[in-house]
């Protein structure tokens, strides 16, 4: 018999696990009408064995399952075969729940688990396909070798469900009462490749901004709109590549060779990518000859209905909007205390419980041709192999490269298909059939045109497609309105499953640049560190299948019956991509430092220096990405050397941008309220940093909000501004408004995730390009009673915006300013990502964990991210940490949002939530001998 069959054999957390238990049924038994159901058996039933042996059939040999004190494993076998089928069986003893909801999710089958409340949802993840494309890699893209990696992977979670079912697999399965009808399937390969698609949407690029300019213009000039997406500050924040060019079908990184100009071989952007590549562009790509404003005034209904159906997806995979991004940055061994490189990287996701990422090691007793892999680092839970870590030779790590590769196509429907080049063209389609828990299926057919499939035919106010807008005479006729494509480089099969186990293998920068050459989605930034000569190797890649379009910038909706329109082909009909070999790229720069935290990759465009192809206009604003580059700068100038310790520091930086801005002017603004110049007080003497304990940032982020709302959230069409916020408008739906239309009372109706203005670093630089005019209309904001008069100035909107923020702290956090602080604002609470948002307040109660009180804040290195349209709360968080020493990797740091294990209550469930909350990090063991010292539990998987 095993030894122990729960938590880690450490005394004071088993009393403590036990304890929970006890207090969990007391209160149960209380009166919370659960205690007939739930006991002690219900919580504990499926927890994993831990220590001693168990059999696992199929392996060929024992694999090591080594625990250290926070319940990280680190396995140990002796084939490959063994390996991930050891990993998945792991996986599955910690996270099986989360795993099945993915898989649910990602085939758009999450009714057959939650019932008809789902049914919408479904839909639309069936509309995209995302199970048939990564069925279609797995059949026909991937490598054997990595198929043979994904069976025995399978293998593994199999191997751990065979027998179990209900409350032996989880908390979540026993609360829905499925342990009696529901039994899980069999974990398949393609269960694990589809995973990647779920990421790539997380990741997908400008989507939601062309949906929210496209909505803008119904209330908004074109001219207002670039305001409101102001071009990237190339003078002010550096790229991550600064230069380079194309020569002969290659990219030359800055410094080699002659870099500086296109080139002879460079291949220069054309039509719109030159227009819009160092600007903001016009975003005329709705219709021919038809300006955007007018042009998508038709789109306002089916946008509005399409993002509604978005904001369903976000909530398993979490909100994607300015705040997704990432920080990462290497520093040679050059400048580093240990002479070689260290590498840091945090992505910035949706705060979920469990955390996304899973810490684990993979190792092989001895290397040999039957034994590849000794890596350790961030996994995902039903995905074999690391995402994100170190083997024994390179270390990696990642940030969303934000590459633009989703555009939405209007297309003219007629009964028999669609139109394309004055032609119909019949529809290819697909038959679904939803089932549902509890209720009957419901069918529904899939319509694809060449531009992607119709996410349109998802909604019914979505059949309306264009009944109001204006297009040029040479569009084709309307109709009952045009339909809504969608168009996404991850509908089409790849290899990125491949990239996975190539990056775990490689042990040099070539072979690293191989593997990110299957990269393919989603696109990111891939940083890389060796300790291999004198002071190592640093170097960065873009990877990423990142299209090539003809006519239009990928901005606003584009015209779907014209072909000029579409994504450029070969004449084999193929997409064409921006080729691996022309993506940029940088090895060992003079600098001695690669930062990327989703500025800008290289500056696009036609002249001296520019790098000749559009990979987007909706880059972040390279806020972190600068201040990391200033503390970099800053240390070496100052100690000339940097520490892991430093490199922790920065992650934890909580410097706000703006607020070194705006602060000074905040400051001299005359104020007559006392109570309001007593909170004026606060930020003098300020260094604009957001500790969580800081009454200055509790105040500054008040006024910070509340001047986005007076500016410009109450400018924007309902369909942005967050869900039940109303205020009196105009009635202008017959027409222009004139001074007989009705007042009407109109209500925001967007996600609060998703509701603009959000205050990331695009509204950092919208606001520092516009407080130069202190009359610009922006600053206008009615009345608002008889208090306070209309505004006409940026210094009479301040004023006032710094009245609001006094009394809506006021409300808040009390009148006594002593007691405030930007924590108790600024909170993060972990939610279960299904039952724990959704379910019944008593089942919130027993799988959600907080609040904790945070620093930093939005576009700050310490990413905690907030919108600024629906409060304070934390909405996105560094997802992770991790620094790595590549002159001793088991000297290497890191840290997870929550903790190892996915079942509530057990002891690994939120234990490094603290300490990621403090900015701590964790020993990371990689050597058998540190793994040893480290290890409290080993249970042995045997044949």
């Amino acid at each position: 018999m095993p030894a122990n069959e729960t938590a880690p054999s450490v005394k004071k957390k088993g009393r403590r696990a036990r304890l929970i238990v006890l207090v969990l049924v007391l209160a149960l038994f209380a009166g919370l009408g659960y205690g007939a159901y739930w006991g002690v058996d219900s919580v504990r039933a499926s927890f994993p064995q831990t220590t001693g042996s168990l059999k696992v059939p199929g392996l060929t040999g024992t694999v090591d399952v080594k625990r250290d004190a926070h319940g990280i494993p680190q396995l140990y076998a002796d084939n490959d075969d063994d390996l991930f089928r050891a990993q998945g069986f792991v996986h599955a003893q910690d996270r099986f729940w989360e795993m099945d909801v993915r898989r649910h999710m990602t085939s758009g089958r999450l009714s057959e688990m939650f019932g008809a409340g789902q049914v919408e949802t479904d839909a639309f993840l069936r509309t995209l396909g995302w199970r048939q494309v990564a069925q279609a890699e797995y059949d026909n893209k991937l490598s054997p070798e990595t198929k043979k990696n994904l069976q025995s992977y399978a293998d593994g979670v199999n191997a751990y469900l065979k027998g179990k079912s209900g409350k032996d697999l989880s908390v979540e399965h026993a609360a829905l009462k499925l342990s009696d009808d529901y039994r899980p399937e069999q974990w398949s390969p393609v269960d694990s490749v589809a995973w990647l698609k779920a990421m790539a949407w997380d990741l997908r690029g400008n989507m939601q901004d062309e949906i929210d300019r496209a909505l803008m213009s119904s209330k908004l000039t074109q001219a207002q709109i670039d305001e409101l997406y102001p071009p990237y500050p190339f003078d002010r924040n550096k790229p991550v590549v600064d230069g380079g060019k194309i020569e002969g079908g290659k990219y030359v990184p800055p410094g080699s060779g002659s870099a500086g100009g296109s080139g002879a071989g460079g291949r220069p952007a054309t039509g719109s990518q030159a227009s819009a590549a160092t600007g903001s562009g016009n975003g005329t790509g709705l219709a021919d000859n038809a300006t955007a404003q007018g042009a998508t005034v038709g789109l306002r209904t089916q946008l509005t209905s399409l993002a509604e159906t978005l904001d369903e997806i976000p909530a398993i995979l979490g909100p994607n909007g300015s705040g997704i991004g990432s920080n990462s940055w290497v520093i040679s061994g050059s400048y580093t205390t240990t002479g070689k490189p260290l590498l840091a990287n945090d992505p910035h996701l949706s705060p979920q419980l469990p955390s996304v990422w899973y810490q684990m090691g993979l190792h092989c007793r001895t290397a040999s041709a039957q034994c590849q892999y000794d890596v350790s680092g961030y996994t995902f839970s039903g995905m074999p192999g690391v995402v994100i870590g170190h083997n024994a030779d390179i270390a990696w790590g990642m940030t969303n490269l934000g590459a633009d590769v989703t555009d939405l196509y209007l297309e003219q429907v007629k009964p028999e298909g669609y139109v394309y080049d004055n032609k119909v063209v019949p529809f290819t389609t697909r038959d679904e059939v939803i089932k549902v828990a509890g209720g009957a299926s419901k069918k529904m057919t899939v319509r694809i045109t060449n531009n992607g499939p119709l996410v349109s035919d998802r909604s019914d106010e979505l059949g309306t497609v264009g009944s109001r807008a204006p297009v040029a005479s040479s569009a084709p006729d309307r109709g009952n309105g045009y339909a809504v494509a969608l168009r996404w480089t991850a509908l089409e099969p790849g290899k990125s499953m491949d990239a996975v186990f190539k990056l775990n293998k490689a042990k040099d920068f070539n072979e690293f640049r191989k593997a990110a050459a299957d990269f393919e989605v989603p696109s990111q930034n891939l940083i890389y560190a060796d300790g291999k000569g004198q002071s190592g190797n640093i170097g960065y890649q873009a990877p990423g299948r990142i299209p090539v379009r003809g006519a239009g910038d990928g901005r606003m909706p584009a015209p779907g019956w014209d072909s000029k329109y579409a994504w450029k082909t070969d004449k084999a009909g193929n997409v064409e991509y921006i080729p691996q070999s022309e993506l940029p790229y940088e090895s060992n720069p003079s600098r001695g430092y690669i930062v990327t935290a989703n500025q800008a990759v290289v500056e696009s465009g036609t002249g001296a220096g520019k790098y000749p192809y559009l990979l987007t206009t909706d880059w972040g604003y390279g806020a972190r990405s600068q201040r990391i580059n200033d503390l970099i700068e800053a240390k070496i100038k100052d100690s000339g050397k940097i520490s892991t310790d430093d490199m922790r520091a920065m992650q934890m930086d909580n410097s706000s941008e703006i607020a070194a801005l705006l602060t000074p002017m905040l400051a001299k603004i005359e104020v007559s309220d006392p109570d309001v110049r007593s909170a004026q007080k606060l930020l003098e003497g300020w260094n604009y940093t957001q500790e969580n304990d800081s009454a200055a940032a509790a105040y500054f982020n008040a006024v910070w909000r509340n001047i986005l709302k007076l500016a410009f959230g109450d400018k924007m069409p309902k369909e942005l501004r967050i869900e039940g916020s109303c205020m009196n408008v105009r009635d202008d739906s017959s027409g222009p408004a004139d001074e007989l239309a009705e007042v009407v009372r109109e209500c925001g109706a967007r996600d609060s995730d998703s509701a603009q203005p959000d205050g990331g670093d695009r509204w950092f630089e919208v606001v520092r390009r516009l407080v130069k005019d202190e009359k610009s209309p922006w600053w206008s904001a009615p009345r608002k009673g008889y208090a306070q008069p209309a505004t006409t100035t940026r210094d009479e909107l301040f004023a006032r915006a710094m009245e609001d923020a006094r009394w809506e702290l006021t409300a808040k956090l009390g009148k006594d300013q002593s007691t405030w602080s930007w924590g108790r604002l600024h909170q993060l609470t972990l939610k279960n990502q299904t039952i724990g948002t959704e379910g019944p307040g008593f089942l919130q109660w027993l799988l959600n964990r907080g609040p904790w009180n945070l620093g930093g804040g939005e576009a700050t290195v310490n990413a905690t991210g907030w919108n600024a349209s629906s409060g304070y709360g934390v909405t996105w968080v560094p997802s992770m940490r991790m620094v790595v020493n590549l002159n001793d990797l088991d000297k290497s740091r890191w840290i997870n949002l929550t903790g190892a294990s996915g079942h509530a209550y057990n002891s690994h469930y939120t234990d490094q939530t603290t300490m990621w909350a403090k900015g701590e990090l964790l020993d990371w063991p990689f050597g058998k001998d540190a793994v040893d010292r480290a290890t409290v539990d080993t249970l042995t998987l045997k044949p």
